[in-house]
């Protein structure tokens, strides 16, 4: 985490990532991710899971949605997943703009944990799953810097925390020192830069 998560405005993130829904294609929906057993619309069905979580866990409205593991289920999407996901993910950057969403503890994945740490934790969910969904689809990805920054700290820190070779997501991949930010956070996510998007 670094020490400016709490002022991080989620709000060019989200937007980012709705860019990239509105360029997927339904025929696309089948394509497989860099994330293990998703395909496109999986991954899509988890950023909108993940975006009502942590918009609650931002909100304190602790309940079904911020008690649910990520793994519980497979997430999928429904006939009208753009808007809804567009919804959602203004919704989240709206609750995180709000100081006491950064205060106190909350509870995300079934998990208690400050608020912080939890804003940081979205921080690298939305930018590590905006790298999985524009791999994934064949389009170009530029996240915003201040939300990748915050997740290279998370990752960094969860790394470090490990053994160096066991990241928050797997195994980290080993990626050269002076490679892009995008791509050392990636690889400390346990993916490799270099995931083959289609064909």
């Amino acid at each position: 985490m670094t020490p400016d998560s709490a002022t991080l405005d989620l709000g060019p993130q989200t937007r980012i990532l709705v860019r990239l829904a509105e360029g997927v294609s339904d025929a696309r929906l089948a394509d497989p991710t860099p994330c293990p057993d998703m395909a496109v619309r999986n991954l899509l069905g988890h950023l909108t899971g993940l975006a009502v979580a942590f918009r609650d866990a931002a909100r304190k409205d602790l309940g079904v949605t911020t008690d649910t593991g990520p793994g519980a289920t497979v997430p999928d999407i429904g006939p009208g997943w753009r808007e809804e996901l567009t919804k959602v993910l203004g919704e989240l950057a709206e609750a995180w703009r709000a100081p006491e969403a950064w205060t106190g503890m909350t509870r995300a994945g079934g998990f208690d944990l400050p608020g912080e740490a939890a804003g940081a934790v979205v921080a690298d969910e939305l930018v590590i799953h905006g790298w999985d969904l524009a791999r994934a689809t064949g389009q170009e990805y530029r996240p915003d810097p201040a939300a990748l920054q915050v997740a290279y700290g998370l990752l960094s820190a969860a790394a470090e925390e490990a053994d160096q070779d066991t990241g928050m997501f797997g195994p980290v991949v080993a990626v050269p020192a002076d490679a892009p930010l995008l791509d050392r956070a990636v690889g400390l996510s346990g993916r490799h830069p270099g995931w083959p998007g289609p064909a």
